[in-house]
């Protein structure tokens, strides 16, 4: 499968763009199917989208948000990508989404499993939109190279949506969309910025085993259209 690579030179450029095209393609997914979906990432990268997305006229309460994954810490903590979503996506026009977070009250993210999966049955699927962003180590959502859990997260004929992982090389337990379920989309973005993420991406775009980078199964796949969004 081919995957598009688009570059900008300035990453207020690229925020504008990706949330034009994700904006387009939520507007389809709510006037073909009454609803629409989209899965976000965390971290610093993506702020500037999604304060974009959140000036954008979108008949926003026919949209239904989640995460890609998930630190199994309290949801009012820096730490957790729900306040990240809530403190600068959820608001302006886009206050009015739908919003269905990954962390419930389970004391491990493990035995959080069964209600995460019965709460993110209410995602109208495939998802129209999800939003990956990329580690330095390669990894990608909570696929982290060398969690005890990987292989289970990242087998196309598991069952799960989502799972609990820990990671050997990050703090706190996490909850992640396991492989089958990141690829049940429409269309995955890849944002990324920095020189060295792009030097990363060449790295994980060449031979080794993708359990030692986790981006490779997305890169790899033939199932789901990826684009790459990077700005210096």
């Amino acid at each position: 499968m081919r995957i598009d690579f688009k570059t900008f030179t300035a990453r207020n450029r690229l925020a504008a763009d990706l949330a034009a095209e994700i904006g387009k393609r939520l507007t389809v997914g709510v006037a073909e199917s009454g609803r629409a979906s989209l899965v976000v990432s965390g971290g610093s990268t993506p702020v500037a989208l999604f304060e974009q997305l959140s000036a954008m006229d979108l008949n926003w309460p026919k949209v239904v948000i989640t995460l890609v994954d998930e630190r199994w810490v309290a949801t009012d903590e820096t730490d957790s990508n729900e306040h990240l979503v809530r403190s600068r996506l959820l608001r302006n026009k886009a206050a009015a989404a739908v919003f269905i977070g990954l962390k419930n009250t389970a004391a491990t993210a493990a035995a959080g499993e069964a209600e995460c999966e019965r709460h993110l049955k209410k995602m109208p699927r495939p998802f129209d939109v999800l939003i990956l962003g990329m580690g330095d180590d390669g990894h990608t959502a909570s696929l982290f190279p060398g969690a005890q859990q990987l292989s289970r997260a990242t087998d196309l004929r598991g069952v799960q949506t989502c799972m609990g992982i820990a990671p050997r090389t990050a703090p706190h337990e996490r909850m992640t969309l396991t492989l089958p379920a990141i690829l049940d989309a429409r269309q995955i973005y890849l944002h990324i910025t920095g020189r060295h993420k792009k030097d990363v991406l060449k790295q994980a775009q060449g031979e080794g085993p993708a359990e030692d980078m986790p981006i490779r199964f997305i890169l790899r796949q033939q199932k789901t259209p990826v684009s790459i969004y990077w700005a210096p």
